[in-house]
């Protein structure tokens, strides 16, 4: 082989290896939740590794975040157990949390990607109602709210009625008597439907930004129909192998939140629109705001 050959596929390779920078490329879904966590993760692993992180945030969905991560696109990115389970493995709902995280560990070993041990909250769903109405009416559960003979107003986002684990198997595990028919809505209207009283109980998420600060009760889900959706690092097993100090540092965020922490945290970008930086790096310093 001739000197010019060798020089072009020098050049090749070289421009192959460009293709993305040599740093770790953190990742989020595009939602309030995902963006802070995704900054979390990034400014934790700058101060821990001391090099600038590649950021892709607002990656899009599910299926956006998962195949980027199998094409190598990206290194890591927040990801949620219920979700993994239902939504990428196709496997049936299950209740357990610890089953739950060993079903999607060992399926997502097929892609050489790795689950760390869960940040430490659960964003599930949550039935919530108006605390007053909580208060006058003594309920506190989902059993108890099946009680209520009178019957709830019900409002729900649209996807909420064609989920496996929606509207049909909440009704079928607790017979909640609706009063009319359940009202589809966009997910930003469900609280201030229940505050304008339009609706008395809607279908949530346990993180919520507005459960920390509106006068509402999530109601218990006593049966344990709602599946554990507990939020964990997913990343790639090379990218692990191949970045000193990686895992170590990653691991330090396990079990850092707390589902009330995750409310507030949402709470300063959708309530108070403060900017997702600053945020993180309160958190980080274990500032409160």
């Amino acid at each position: 082989m001739d000197r010019k050959k060798i020089c072009a596929g020098l050049a090749l390779l070289f421009c192959v290896a460009c293709s993305r920078p040599h740093r770790v490329i953190v990742a989020s879904k595009n939602f309030s939740e995902q963006l802070i966590l995704g900054e979390i993760i990034a400014q934790h692993l700058e101060k821990e590794l001391g090099q600038p992180v590649t950021r892709k945030l607002d990656l899009g969905g599910t299926l956006l975040a998962h195949q980027a991560i199998l094409n190598g696109q990206i290194d890591l990115y927040p990801e949620y157990t219920g979700t993994a389970l239902t939504s990428v493995l196709k496997r049936p709902i299950a209740a357990n949390p610890q089953t739950v995280l060993s079903t999607v560990r060992a399926g997502y070993r097929q892609w050489n990607l790795e689950w760390l041990d869960p940040l430490g909250f659960n964003n599930t769903f949550a039935m919530v109602i108006r605390k007053q109405d909580a208060v006058d009416r003594k309920i506190a559960t989902l059993t108890g709210a099946a009680r209520y003979s009178e019957g709830w107003k019900l409002g729900v986002g649209y996807e909420f009625v064609q989920r496996p684990d929606g509207l049909a198997g909440l009704m079928q595990t607790y017979g909640l008597p609706v009063k009319g028919s359940v009202k589809t809505m966009d997910l930003g209207l469900l609280y201030q439907a229940l505050e304008q009283k339009q609706v008395d109980m809607v279908a949530a998420n346990a993180t919520d930004g507005l459960l920390s600060v509106n006068p509402v009760v999530a109601l218990e889900d006593d049966r344990h129909y709602f599946p554990p959706y507990q939020a964990a690092i997913v990343a790639r097993s090379p990218a692990l192998q191949e970045y000193k100090g990686l895992r170590e540092a990653l691991a330090k965020l396990s079990g850092r939140f707390t589902t009330p922490m995750m409310q507030k945290l949402n709470y300063q970008l959708d309530g108070k629109h403060r900017p997702i930086r600053d945020i993180a790096r309160e958190f980080l310093e274990g500032g409160k705001k």
